[in-house]
C-alpha cells in the first residue's frame, strides 16, 4: 500500500503523520514553515485522506505502510513526527525499524491503550445522510447534536468531498475506522527504541499524563518532554510558533 504524500523543501528528511479522522492537510501551516529547513514528507495514513482503503487498521500495518513509502522514496534514515494516532504509528515504526529513525517526535499521545473517547463523534458522523446531503452547513447542523466544538466539527467535515457523481462522500474509511477502533486505541509494542525522542504535550490536554511516564520510559528511555501552555490536543495548530521552535531546536535546525 503506497500512501498518498506531499513533499516540500530541502534538508534532512522529516516525515509527518496526522491523527485519527485527519489528513496531511491538517499540518499545512507547519509543513510550510518546517520546509524552510527540512525535506518534509507529509503522508495520509491508510483509510484516511487520499491514501488507499483497507479492512486492516492497526499500528503494525501502518508501520509497514511507512516502510514501503520510505523505500519508494529511497530514504534510508529519517526524522519522524506524528500526532495522536499518527504519534502511535510513528512510535510503532521506531520500535520496528530503529535503524531508519534518526529522531522521533511524538505529539500529545502516549504508548498506552486509551479508553474509547470517540463514540459520540463516530455516532454523529454516521448520522449524516450522505446520499441526501445538500451542503456542508447541513452536515454541521447534524453533527452539532453530537459534537459541541465548532472547531472539532470543522476538522471532521474536512473529510467531506463530492465524488464523481457529485454526491457528498467521506475520504476516510469510516466503517473500518469504527470497526477497528479497538486497534486504534491500542498501544504500540516492541523492543525499546534508544534514539532521541521528544514528547510534546498540550498543557490543557489530558492525552499525555504524568502516569504515562513509566510506559514511555520503558519503550523510549531517551525521551524528553516539553509542555506548551495554553494548548490542547492540537498544539501544532493552537500554538504554531512555539511548536515550530521546539521542533527546530530538537532537530537541530
Amino acid at each position: 500500500m503506497l500512501l498518498h504524500f506531499q513533499r516540500h523543501g530541502q534538508g534532512e528528511p522529516l516525515v509527518i503523520l496526522h491523527g485519527l479522522f485527519g489528513t496531511l492537510e491538517n499540518w499545512g501551516a507547519q509543513i510550510k514553515t518546517l520546509s524552510e529547513h527540512f525535506d518534509v514528507i507529509a503522508a495520509d495514513l491508510r483509510n484516511h485522506g487520499r491514501s488507499p482503503h483497507s479492512d486492516e487498521m492497526n499500528y503494525r500495518a501502518m508501520s509497514n505502510d511507512l516502510l514501503e513509502l520510505l523505500d519508494h522514496l529511497q530514504l534510508e534514515r529519517i526524522n519522524l513526527m506524528g500526532h495522536s494516532m499518527g504519534g502511535k504509528a510513528a512510535m510503532q515504526f521506531a520500535l520496528d525499524h530503529p535503524e531508519r529513525v534518526e529522531r522521533l517526535i511524538v505529539v500529545d499521545i502516549a504508548p498506552v491503550r486509551y479508553p474509547p473517547n470517540h463514540n459520540e463523534v463516530i455516532e454523529g458522523l454516521n448520522q449524516i445522510d450522505l446520499p441526501q446531503l445538500k451542503s456542508r452547513s447541513e452536515a454541521d447542523r447534524t453533527l452539532s447534536e453530537y459534537v459541541d466544538s465548532a472547531a472539532t466539527r470543522a476538522f471532521l467535515l474536512k473529510n467531506l468531498y463530492r465524488n464523481e457523481h457529485k454526491q457528498f462522500a467521506w475520504r476516510m474509511n469510516l466503517p473500518v475506522l469504527e470497526q477497528q477502533y479497538p486497534e486504534i486505541a491500542a498501544a504500540p509494542e516492541g523492543e525499546a527504541y534508544t534514539g532521541p525522542v521528544l514528547f510534546i504535550k498540550g498543557g490543557e490536554s489530558d492525552y499525555l499524563l504524568a502516569e504515562h511516564q513509566q510506559p514511555i520510559q520503558q519503550l523510549f528511555p531517551n525521551a524528553g518532554f516539553k509542555i506548551i501552555a495554553g494548548a490542547g490536543h492540537l498544539p501544532h495548530v493552537e500554538k504554531p510558533a512555539i511548536f515550530t521552535r521546539l521542533v527546530d531546536n530538537f532537530l537541530g535546525a
